[in-house]
């Protein structure tokens, strides 16, 4: 990831699973390297394993609908269709 002011962090197993089995590794590589670099240092900097799910269950949820990031508005240039929240870890 070129052009970034904060380290980069390397993709844990357990997130490129993830990204794999719900077919959102185009989605997250279509993304600036910074929100790449953000959601994954915001998923791996949490304590506990459950918040690492819960924030890895919203970067999965604004993958699928395209129009947000961290809880923001977004335009992708692939917005427009609608996909049900996913759900993987409690």
């Amino acid at each position: 990831m070129p052009n970034l002011t904060k380290p980069n962090y390397p993709m844990p197993a357990f997130v490129r699973k993830a990204l794999d089995e719900h077919g959102l590794v185009e989605s997250y590589n279509n993304r600036p390297d910074y929100q790449q670099n953000d959601y994954i240092s915001w998923i791996t900097r949490a304590k506990r394993v459950e918040t690492q799910f819960k924030r890895l269950n919203q970067m999965l949820n604004e993958l699928e609908r395209g129009d947000v990031y961290m809880n923001m508005k977004y335009k992708s240039k692939s917005c427009g269709r609608f996909i049900h929240p996913v759900h993987i870890y409690k």
